[in-house]
């Protein structure tokens, strides 16, 4: 019997998030619908104006603190005794007031990832996309890097004059120092704090906005890079899978977060990729599968457990995989509804972490290790670094109270970056970091940041390994890519926020690392001064269920003059469902220009015809 509607099809229901089945407007409109007002207010006190309020409030309250200082130690105490005394006291302040500091400099840090970072990418990018209208479709890509270039320059000095005509506004009405009685009228002293607030930020907005335009100007603009066969002179060869954004559902008629119905159904293109991998690597094996994240598509167990059962069903792969988080992995609050936001306060976020952490415990705990701040040095396995909590992670995930997330608090942070170490001091590693920012909101969920700490960290396992080569490895896209433009909120909501301070700091050691990544679902292979970046499509996303879709081996080596290349990769194409190809006997993979759909049938060598 037909039925009137074959549930294994969908519904409108299942297009409740998807960007390519609704219109960001349509998007919106349900946002603003279903949006909790009170749990909005909540998150924007607890994530802005508390730390505004600390870092504005912390010279008033020092003042006060050093007044009352000097006045006691003047009542109290004559002769020798009165600069002892202060002496004494001024060290117990400076000890003791330690983690108050801390907590005024990460606020600080704070408010400048949620709103001066993303205000100066926002203007930029804006910008970028008003400029690149004028700009013909033939447009070279040089002409787009000036642009670009351009674009960086006026956004640092329109961000620099937004944030002097603040300051001037808001000038009078600030106050540095204060007195005991101040603390009788809060109201009057948090009203004061936040004028402080922002001044201290605009200023810094002013300096820094001009500082990154400079620098985003003068920096070498992305171009597309066509990588040239693997010489027989080469060195060494290393065959890296690369894999993103493949979005394990958890149920066996899923349907994705983006796509809707409007892309492939189930994990059947996980699993037939799989299988793929496994016969290649019977007859040439890969040295590492790299995944830049969206491993899950919302970070449920079921997700994670749909993606462990299906890489355990291939040991020999298994033992080569390296993930790391995506913004779908940890960010994602409720897959139908992005009006859904979590508070600040909420375990709900720590727990996807503890779920993406106890996956990646899983797939490579005893490969790949954390960094050490105490040695500045590439320290313990991530299992081992994980075991004296292993009995608090259990039971937080158990029962996923606000006490048991405050006890694992620091637990994701200092997971990252995870180091696979090269297996000879010349070898390949693999650096994996989380560029996710620590959004509570499903229609932000897609912004990036990288933390300074991770890039430190980086850098100092760089040195400790000189003649090693590296994948650096994240989820989101660096830079945006020299093509015609995306729609603007594109560019805004899936940006790395810092990703040109990302490229510019990476492009110091661009001679021994390439940058991997995903997020976007583009097949991109460029270069950015020296800097290689590699851009993964997406196996599984941005088309239907008959459509084929692709990935890469790439081919990464030491040239005959010792520098470390991206050399042309092999392109693996899945067959939809639906498509003639799917009944072919065979597979062809198929060796291709990554910046083209073109392709050769013919396989490059006898092996790469199963």
């Amino acid at each position: 019997m037909q039925p009137i509607i074959d549930p294994r099809n969908g519904d409108a229901e299942d297009d409740g998030s998807s960007t390519k089945r609704r219109t960001m407007l349509s998007l919106a409109g349900t946002l603003l619908s279903e949006i909790s007002l009170p749990k909005l207010l909540a998150a924007l006190t607890v994530l802005i104006v508390l730390p505004a309020i600390m870092l504005g409030a912390a010279p008033l309250l020092a003042s006060i603190w050093l007044g009352t200082v000097s006045s006691k130690t003047a009542a109290l105490y004559t002769g020798i005794f009165a600069p002892t005394a202060l002496l004494a006291l001024l060290a117990i302040g400076w000890f003791g007031g330690k983690p108050l500091w801390r907590f005024v400099e990460t606020n600080f840090w704070s408010l400048n990832a949620l709103a001066v970072q993303p205000a100066y990418a926002l203007m930029r990018e804006a910008i970028r996309q008003f400029a690149e209208r004028f700009m013909t479709e033939g447009a070279d890509q040089q002409s787009r890097g000036r642009v670009r270039a351009m674009s960086a320059a006026v956004a640092g000095l329109l961000i620099c004059a937004l944030a002097i005509w603040i300051l001037a506004v808001v000038w009078p009405h600030t106050r540095w120092t204060g007195s005991v009685s101040d603390l009788s009228s809060p109201a009057t002293l948090i009203g004061i704090a936040l004028c402080n607030s922002l001044a201290i930020v605009t200023t810094y907005l002013a300096v820094a906005g001009l500082t990154w335009g400079l620098a985003d100007t003068l920096m070498a603009q992305p171009l597309d890079f066509t990588p040239s066969p693997t010489p027989a002179s080469a060195k060494q060869i290393w065959r890296v899978v690369h894999l993103s954004d493949i979005h394990t559902v958890g149920e066996r008629y899923g349907f994705r977060i983006e796509g809707g119905r409007s892309g492939p159904r189930g994990n059947d293109r996980l699993r037939q990729l799989l299988g793929k991998l496994a016969a290649i690597h019977a007859q040439s094996p890969f040295d590492m599968i790299v995944i830049t994240g969206d491993i899950t598509d919302a970070g449920r167990s079921t997700e994670w457990a749909e993606f462990l059962d299906a890489i355990a069903q291939y040991p020999s792969l298994s033992e080569l995989v390296a993930i790391l988080p995506g913004n779908h992995d940890v960010n994602v609050v409720d897959r139908a509804n992005p009006a859904r936001l979590d508070l600040p306060l909420s375990p709900k976020m720590r727990l996807r972490e503890v779920r993406a952490l106890a996956a990646m415990a899983t797939v490579q705990g005893k490969r790949v290790r954390v960094f050490d701040d105490a040695t500045k040095k590439s320290g313990a396995s991530l299992q081992k670094s994980l075991e004296p909590l292993a009995a608090k992670i259990a039971e937080f995930a158990d029962i996923a109270s606000m006490r048991r997330a405050w006890q694992l608090a620091n637990v994701w942070a200092r997971s990252f970056p995870m180091i696979l170490p090269p297996q000879t001091p010349d070898g390949l590693g693999v650096i994996l970091m989380d560029s996710n920012a620590e959004t509570h909101f499903s229609f932000t969920n897609a912004l990036g940041l990288v933390t300074a700490e991770q890039m430190h960290a980086a850098e100092k396992v760089f040195a400790q390994y000189p003649n090693a080569h590296w994948i650096v490895a994240l989820h989101h896209h660096v830079i945006e890519y020299p093509k015609a433009s995306k729609a603007l909120s594109e560019r805004i909501g899936t940006a790395l926020i810092n990703g040109s301070w990302f490229v510019r700091r990476m492009q110091r050691y661009g001679k021994k690392i390439v940058v991997m990544h995903g997020h976007r679902h583009i097949d991109w292979i460029g270069r950015c001064g020296e800097l290689t970046i590699v851009s993964a499509p997406s196996p599984v996303m941005d088309v239907t269920d008959e459509k084929d879709t692709y990935f890469y081996i790439h081919n990464l080596g030491v040239g005959a003059d010792g520098q470390f290349m991206l050399f042309a990769p092999e392109r693996i194409v899945l067959s939809g469902a639906l498509s003639p190809a799917s009944e072919a006997p065979a597979t062809v993979i198929r060796r291709t220009d990554p910046q083209s759909n073109a392709s050769t049938n013919a396989p490059h060598t006898a092996k790469e015809a199963l």
